[in-house]
């Protein structure tokens, strides 16, 4: 890339985020020119050094360590269940008919609520917090999934059915490909959700994470500590999605060129 072309990709880039920028310079002058609100309202020049000073003795990486074990764990087990089920019950109708009455009722329950039970059933533990994610995320991911595998153009079946082909391959070759941006439409949903139930997770029963360090600033009334750890799940949130936007641009080029 030529250094005018970098210069002129550099402004752009600049550019779009130029809202962002002149919202946090207001933000900074405001605390400066009112320097009594910076204990509820810290400006960012604080917030940095506090970011800085929580990366260098450790405590902001184990807490980020912690908290993407138990985001990633329970997006893991929650595709493991939700993506199966999602498709078969796309594809079959008794299945459809058995599970829609159990996920209607259970999908309007918030994680939250899940939260006392869970203690009871597991003690306040990292299989406590996975399980509250997991509920998180499962949901967003099945019904996505069920929704694209419901929506593939019949014509497409049945042209393979006239041609002979067997149930596996025109689940190969048609369903899962037409039902790949609904399953990717899912997984953003469910993460995002997983990283809300996550924090809930945490501030109430966690010894480490994000939503520990959020909870313990609570009790210290650090708001620099706080607003960390809420810009730390923001800034890993943004990295999550654009990795999952890439994936999908790369297993779904065919679909940009049809």
């Amino acid at each position: 890339m030529k250094l005018g072309d970098l210069f002129l990709k550099s402004i752009q880039v600049l550019n779009s985020y130029s809202p962002l920028i002149i919202a946090v310079a207001i933000w900074e002058l405001y605390v400066f020119a009112n320097p009594d609100i910076s204990i509820f309202l810290p400006g960012p020049s604080e917030i940095i050094m506090t970011f800085g000073a929580l990366l260098l003795d450790g405590t902001l990486g184990s807490d980020v360590y912690a908290s993407m074990r138990r985001v990633l764990s329970a997006i893991a087990f929650a595709s493991l269940i939700g993506y199966p089920l999602g498709l078969v019950m796309g594809m079959n109708n008794f299945v459809r008919w058995f599970f829609e009455p159990l996920i209607g009722f259970l999908r309007p329950i918030p994680p939250l609520a899940w939260i006392p039970l869970s203690i009871v059933w597991f003690g306040i533990s990292e299989t406590q917090n996975i399980f509250i994610i997991f509920l998180g995320a499962l949901f967003p991911i099945l019904l996505n999934t069920y929704e694209g595998a419901k929506s593939v153009n019949q014509i497409y079946i049945r042209a393979a059915q006239n041609l002979g082909a067997t149930k596996f391959s025109m689940f190969y070759r048609i369903i899962l490909p037409s039902s790949l941006p609904s399953m990717f439409v899912g997984l953003r949903v469910g993460g995002g959700v997983a990283w809300m139930a996550l924090v809930a997770g945490e501030l109430v029963a966690a010894s480490s994470g994000l939503g520990n360090l959020i909870s313990q600033g609570r009790l210290l009334f650090k708001s620099d500590q706080i607003i960390v750890g809420m810009v730390t799940i923001g800034l890993i949130g943004i990295f999550l999605d654009t990795g999952v936007q890439v994936l999908q641009k790369l297993l779904l080029r065919w679909k940009d060129t049809r």
